[in-house]
C-alpha cells in the first residue's frame, strides 16, 4: 500500500526531473543512437514514438515510479473486476465489458453482467440485420436513413466512429442531431423522406431535454406523413416505463448499466447507427480492437504499456513541465470528429477540482484538449504552434496508408507533411540559417537581421506519433480504447475521479430556471442583473 508521503516523493521526483528538462533540447538526445528504440513501443500492429519529447531515462523512470506509487495496475484490475471505483456515485466501471468478446465472467455484487452484455449485442445484430436487409421496414419501404439522437457520449462517440469508418458504410445513411438549435434538426431533417426514415433516440435515462425535445420535434415532422412515427422509432434507454409511454415497443429497446458512462458508451447500444452503416461484422471487428487494447492495457509491463506511456508523457507535459493545453493532430481526415471525441472523454473525465476524498487536488487537473485534422490545420494554427508564445505538446497520428489507391499520392503526401511538422517542431531554424535565407532573397544591413527574424523557429517543441496500418473497425476501436485507458490512467495518477460529471448539472439546472424568464414570465428574485438585461434583449417577440 503506497503510503502519501511516497506518492507526494514520486511526484517531486517528476518535477525536478522536470525543471532540469526546461534548459535542454530535444534534439541533443538523439546524440544516443538506441533513443527511437529506448522511447517508443510497438504493439497490436501500432507504433507510438515519444521520443521528440524531453523525456530522457531519468524522466521516465520518475514518471513509472510515480505509476506504481499512484497504484495504477491494481487499480486497473479493480476496474476490470468490476469494483466500484466511480466512488462519487457508487459505480462499478465497466464499459469494457461492452466488448469483451471472450464471455468471460464479469462480476458486479456477486452476479455475472455478460450474458446481459452478449444477449443485447446479439439483438442488436438481428436489429441492424433485418434493417439492412430490408426485413424491418419504414410506412414507406425500406429504410433509406438513421437519424440518431443524442448529445454528448450518446453523439459524439457514434457520429466520431460512423465518420471514421465511411468507407465501411453498405447500409442506410447515417445522420446525427445534437443540439437544441432547431438549425441542427432542419438541416439533417432536409431532404430525408419521414417514410422511410429511422429515428434512433439515446438517452439513458429518457429525460435528457435536449435530446427528447428533438425526438418529439423529429416526431412531429414525421406525423404528417405516416400513420405511427413511433413504429420507425427505437430507443437506446433504461428507462423502460418512460420508453414505453412514448410508444416505443420493448423490442426496440436496447438498454445499458449505470456502469457504462455516456462518454464510454459507443461499444453497447449507443454504438447502434455505427452498426447498422457498417454491418454487425464490421461492428464486431471495433469490439475486436478495443478488447485486444484491454489485453494489452491488462498484461503489457508499465514501460511497454501503451496506455500507461501516453499518460505518462501526457502528465510530464501538463504537470511537470507547465504546458496548459494539448493538440490532437490525426492526418486522416475521416478522424476530423476525433479531437471533439476526446475533448470530452479527457476533459469532461478529468476536468475536476477536487481528489477521490472530496479534497482540493494538490497539482492540475486535465489539460485542455483541442486540434484538428492535418493538413488543414497546418494553414489555420500551426503558425501558433511552430512560432507562438506558448508551447503546445503535438500529438500526430497517421496511417501507413488510406483506402484509396487510385491516389497513393496523396497519402504519401499526407505522410510526408505528418512527418515534417513533428521534425519542424523539434529542429525549429536558427537565426543564422534565417540570415542565410534572407540573404539570397537580396536583403542586408538592418533589414536583413529584420527578416532573418520572422523565419526563425525556436524549435524544441514536444510531439508524439501514433502509427498505425490502416484505419479499419479493428485499428479505431485500438485507438478509442487507447484513449479510454489514458484517462482513466492520467485520473488514478492525478488522484481524482474520471467517472462522474458533475461539472455538467448546474448550467443545465439554471436553463432550466432561465426558460420561463424568456416565455415572458416574471424573472426570479436571483437572477443576476446582467442575465436579466441579456434574457430580455433575446426574449422571442410574440
Amino acid at each position: 500500500m503506497t503510503t502519501t508521503s511516497e506518492l507526494e516523493t514520486a511526484w517531486d521526483s517528476v518535477v525536478c526531473e522536470a525543471r532540469k528538462a526546461r534548459s535542454s533540447r530535444i534534439i541533443d538526445l538523439f546524440g544516443d543512437t538506441d533513443r527511437v528504440e529506448q522511447f517508443s513501443i510497438s504493439a497490436l500492429g501500432m507504433l507510438f514514438d515519444y521520443s521528440k519529447t524531453h523525456i530522457d531515462v531519468a524522466a521516465r523512470d520518475s514518471l513509472l515510479n510515480l505509476a506504481r506509487a499512484a497504484r495504477v495496475e491494481s487499480i486497473r484490475d479493480a476496474m476490470f473486476s468490476g469494483a466500484r471505483i466511480n466512488c462519487s456515485e457508487d459505480r462499478a466501471v465497466l464499459h469494457t465489458a461492452l466488448r469483451n468478446l471472450s464471455g468471460a465472467p464479469v462480476m458486479v455484487d456477486d452476479v455475472d453482467v455478460m450474458p446481459r452484455i452478449l444477449e443485447t449485442l446479439e439483438r442488436m445484430k438481428d436489429f441492424a440485420s433485418d434493417v439492412r436487409a430490408g426485413c424491418f421496414t419504414g410506412q414507406g419501404g425500406m429504410i433509406t436513413d438513421v437519424v440518431n439522437i443524442g448529445i454528448g457520449g450518446s453523439d459524439l462517440g457514434p457520429a466520431m466512429a460512423t465518420r471514421a469508418l465511411s468507407p465501411f458504410h453498405d447500409g442506410p445513411c447515417c445522420h446525427f442531431v445534437s443540439n437544441v438549435d432547431s438549425a441542427d434538426l432542419a438541416d439533417v431533417l432536409g431532404g430525408l423522406d419521414p417514410a422511410t426514415t429511422l429515428v434512433i433516440i439515446a438517452s439513458k435515462t429518457f429525460t435528457t431535454i435536449e435530446t427528447m425535445t428533438n425526438a418529439a420535434s423529429i416526431l412531429k415532422w414525421m406525423s404528417v406523413h405516416v400513420a405511427d412515427p413511433a413504429a420507425q422509432c427505437v430507443a437506446l434507454s433504461s428507462a423502460t416505463d418512460r420508453v414505453a409511454e412514448f410508444g416505443i415497443p420493448p423490442e426496440r429497446v436496447f438498454g445499458f448499466e449505470d456502469w457504462v458512462g455516456g462518454r464510454y458508451s459507443v461499444w453497447g447500444p449507443i454504438g447502434l447507427s455505427l452498426m447498422i452503416a457498417i454491418g454487425p461484422e464490421e461492428f464486431t471487428e471495433f469490439l475486436a480492437g478495443g478488447e485486444a487494447m484491454d489485453v494489452h492495457f491488462r498484461a503489457a509491463p508499465l514501460a511497454e504499456n501503451l496506455p500507461v506511456l501516453l499518460a505518462l508523457v501526457g502528465l510530464w507535459h501538463h504537470q511537470g513541465m507547465g504546458f496548459p493545453t494539448r493538440a490532437v493532430l490525426p492526418y486522416e481526415h475521416r478522424l476530423n470528429r476525433l479531437p471533439a471525441y476526446l475533448q470530452q472523454l479527457e476533459m469532461e473525465s478529468n476536468g475536476k477540482r477536487v481528489g477521490q476524498d472530496g479534497q482540493p487536488l494538490p497539482h492540475g487537473s486535465g489539460p485542455i484538449v483541442w486540434g484538428e485534422p492535418g493538413t488543414n490545420g497546418q494553414h489555420a494554427f500551426f503558425q501558433l504552434l511552430h512560432q507562438g508564445t506558448e508551447i503546445v505538446p503535438c500529438e500526430f497520428m497517421i496511417g501507413a496508408k488510406g483506402h484509396e489507391p487510385d491516389l497513393a499520392h496523396h497519402h504519401r503526401l499526407l505522410v510526408a507533411n505528418c512527418l515534417a511538422q513533428s521534425e519542424a517542431l523539434m529542429k525549429g531554424r536558427s537565426l543564422s540559417e534565417a540570415c542565410e535565407i534572407a540573404a539570397s532573397m537580396g536583403y542586408s544591413g538592418d533589414m536583413l537581421m529584420a527578416q532573418a527574424e520572422h523565419r526563425v523557429f525556436e524549435g524544441n517543441r514536444p510531439s508524439t506519433t501514433l502509427a498505425y496500418p490502416c484505419l479499419t473497425p479493428r485499428v479505431l476501436g485500438q485507438i478509442v480504447a487507447l484513449y479510454e485507458h489514458r484517462v482513466f490512467v492520467e485520473g488514478v495518477i492525478l488522484g481524482l475521479n474520471s467517472f462522474d460529471q458533475w461539472g455538467v448539472e448546474l448550467g443545465k439546472e439554471l436553463a432550466k430556471r432561465l426558460e420561463p424568464l424568456l416565455a415572458g414570465e416574471a424573472p426570479s428574485d436571483d437572477v443576476n442583473q446582467s442575465t436579466l438585461r441579456l434574457a430580455t434583449f433575446l426574449r422571442a417577440p410574440e
